[in-house]
């Protein structure tokens, strides 16, 4: 099988060969296979990835979780056991899987601008346009998915810096001002956030569409201007200097030209994360997001890091997870993306995840006859 430059395969295993599977405890996924199988059902199917897992080879899956009601975790691990065939993905360059993690930051904002609150989050501009083969100009790179539309045609829409810049001044899009361009930019960066107003009332905002740019890292761009050693880059450290450069911090952020809209939603149930990608509500610690593009939602991923131990207490990371969520650079049949949860406490912990991993998807039985 091949994901664009990187060829894999998937590699028949049992569940006694995954890494600590006998002291995962995955009851907190079947609320979300429930949740999958009602947006299926309700709205409509996720797209099939170029694996070739489609909806009908999970639903299998689904139907069972709908039923089934774990009262331990031993309970839940026989559920999988009985129900899927775990295959390890196998990268035919021998490379390992690796991992990152994200979150919901949560921000004091303010409802009206002033003083101190001085910099929006925005909803989607009415002249933002979906791109598709049909309708993207020959000018623009097939990866831009949004534009303008003007009266003379398509065009680039503006990016980071003219937005910072006013570009959408006065036509009403502000959802609320916070204090920090940095908060901002790294609310960006993971695409949702919780809003805390003066009030103590909290709302969530939830990715929406993007101005079309490409992302571009500024981590990257600070390791080639030796401002911070590649080892040591982090969303803390690149937080770090960015406050302490105030003079050069907007500049280093504008080389990021992609710039996020959001939608408005309630913060119905604070134990669980925003709405993303698969359409259901993120499990902290449990969704993972993957490269769609080789993917198909829904289905479950164990995911074992030797390295990776800062989230566990000191033990290796290995659980159960279930693919909920995408990412621009989130590329590659073993590349994740881990959801630690919202706020402060998860930001630092999802801040230095760059671990290499191991990935195994679990495949429903009948489908999996097939990749055997």
């Amino acid at each position: 099988m091949s994901a664009g430059p990187i060829d894999f395969a998937l590699r028949p295993q049992s569940f006694a060969d995954l890494p600590g599977w006998g002291d995962d405890d995955p009851s907190a996924l079947f609320a979300a296979l429930r949740a999958c199988r009602r947006h299926i059902l309700q709205v409509k199917p996720y797209k099939t990835g170029s694996l070739g897992l489609t909806v009908g080879d999970l639903m299998p899956l689904l139907d069972a979780a709908e039923a089934a009601e774990p009262d331990n975790a031993a309970e839940a691990r026989a559920f999988f056991e009985v129900h899927c065939q775990p295959f390890k993905v196998e990268r035919a360059d021998g490379e390992p899987g690796f991992v990152t993690a994200f979150y919901e930051p949560e921000i004091d904002v303010s409802p009206t601008p002033g003083g101190e609150w001085r910099f929006p989050f925005y909803r989607r501009p009415d002249d933002l346009v979906d791109l598709d083969d049909g309708n993207r100009p020959s000018f623009l790179d097939p990866s831009y998915a949004f534009a303008r539309q003007t009266e003379n045609g398509i065009e680039p829409y503006a990016d980071r810096l003219a937005i910072d810049n006013g570009h959408l001044d006065g036509r009403g899009l502000e959802i609320a001002w916070a204090k920090s361009r940095i908060d901002v930019f790294f609310v960006h960066v993971q695409g949702a956030a919780r809003l805390r107003y003066p009030d103590g009332s909290l709302r969530r905002i939830t990715y929406a569409a993007k101005a079309g740019h490409p992302f571009s890292p500024i981590g990257r761009l600070l390791i080639d201007r030796g401002e911070i050693a590649p080892a040591d880059i982090s969303m803390q450290s690149i937080r770090a200097w960015l406050r302490a450069h105030p003079d050069e911090a907007d500049a280093v952020m504008a080389h990021n030209r992609s710039y996020i809209f959001f939608r408005e939603a309630a913060v119905e149930d604070e134990a669980l994360g925003p709405v993303a990608a698969a359409k259901v509500p993120l499990v902290p610690g449990r969704a993972l997001a993957v490269d769609r593009r080789i993917h198909t939602f829904g289905f479950p991923f164990y995911i074992h890091s030797r390295s990776l131990t800062h989230l566990d207490a000191g033990q290796p990371f290995q659980r159960l997870m279930l693919a909920l969520e995408t990412g621009t650079a989130i590329v590659g049949p073993a590349r994740g993306d881990i959801f630690t949860g919202s706020g402060d406490e998860a930001g630092e912990l999802a801040g230095t995840v760059r671990n290499a991993a191991d990935f195994h998807i679990l495949i429903p039985r009948r489908a999996a006859e097939r990749f055997r």
